[in-house]
């Protein structure tokens, strides 16, 4: 049985109806514009390959995620973003909705394992995190993805790309955030968060949102970084000791996975377009490296932002800007 790419919408507009993710106005007129669309749409075979595991030994997880659409050419693949370490779907919903009018193709963040709505595990390395991706890119029959990761997302966004048993056609387009496929020490700045946030849950002194954050000053003076770290408290726990939704132990474990990565130069490449968006503050890329990297990704493109480490955050109409020319160049 084949399925065009209307139909293949119409289905993931009404799984997520049933689910109670998709009652909106805006979702119950996409759905309406895939039936419509779904009458003119070209045939594409169904996924005929079965799910492959990546380097992990770990079953893969089912990710949480949000939908932006505004009247999404059915016949373009999804943007699926991934976002960093302390992050969450959350995060992208204003430059989602952005991304996809510009687009005009549905724009998909999710949560990845351990963050935000997906479910906790033990392991969370890179190869296991692209894992998750994978699984969830075949589980709604995902092609010509275009995958956007910033951070710890662009390396597991990377660590699937570069797999040997990639299935063809699951990829178009790869965007990168602030990161290289390199191995490297993890920032101390994230390590001294995740010590300040396991240290306010063991004290038990803040019951607020508001003296969490006063008690966070003491390792970040920056308020936006402090705000963001908060998005992961558990909102449950209304007048009892401030705690984290995120399993910050298992994260600490995890640390060293998170300052590695599955392939060194020369051991594996993806030569489909490549875009890597660097803030000019940030040490996470070193121009030092381009050659490392393009062995890696040959056909990789690089764009710098007057920005640190959160790109996106700090020049977002520029970000958007760049990943928008970037897939519209490259469209096929």
């Amino acid at each position: 049985m084949s399925i065009t790419p209307a139909d293949h919408w119409i289905r993931f507009f009404q799984a997520r109806r049933v689910q109670g993710k998709a009652s909106s106005p805006q979702t119950m007129s996409l759905l309406s514009h895939a039936r419509l669309s779904a009458k003119s749409a070209h045939l594409l075979p169904q996924y005929a390959r079965a799910h492959r595991r990546l380097l992990s030994s770990v079953s893969p997880v089912d990710l949480a995620y949000d939908i932006h659409a505004i009247n999404p050419d059915s016949s373009k693949g999804p943007l699926i973003v991934a976002h960093g370490l302390f992050g969450s779907k959350r995060n992208w919903n204003s430059l989602g909705k952005q991304l996809a009018k510009q687009l005009q193709r549905p724009v998909i963040p999710i949560d990845l394992r351990n963050f935000g709505d997906s479910p906790r595990s033990e392991v969370m390395d890179y190869s296991t995190q692209a894992a998750d991706i994978l699984h969830f890119c075949q589980k709604h029959s995902f092609k010509n993805v275009s995958l956007l990761g910033h951070s710890m997302g662009g390396k597991a966004a990377m660590a699937l790309a570069l797999n040997p048993d990639l299935p063809k056609g699951t990829l178009s387009h790869l965007i990168v955030a602030d990161v290289s496929p390199l191995r490297g020490k993890l920032s101390n700045e994230f390590r001294r968060y995740l010590e300040g946030m396991i240290k306010l849950e063991k004290e038990g002194n803040a019951t607020t949102k508001k003296e969490a954050f006063e008690a966070l000053e003491e390792i970040e003076e920056d308020p936006l970084i402090r705000h963001f770290l908060l998005t992961n408290l558990d909102t449950t726990h209304n007048g009892k000791p401030v705690r984290f939704r995120i399993p910050l132990e298992t994260i600490k474990k995890s640390l060293d996975d998170l300052s590695d990565f599955p392939y060194e130069p020369g051991e594996a490449s993806w030569d489909g377009p490549t875009l890597f968006i660097k803030g000019s503050k940030s040490n996470y890329i070193k121009k030092n490296n381009l050659d490392k990297i393009k062995q890696f990704f040959p056909k990789m493109e690089m764009e710098t932002l007057d920005a640190a480490h959160w790109v996106h955050y700090e020049r977002p109409k520029d970000f958007v800007h760049s990943v928008v020319q970037f897939i519209k160049k490259h469209e096929s």
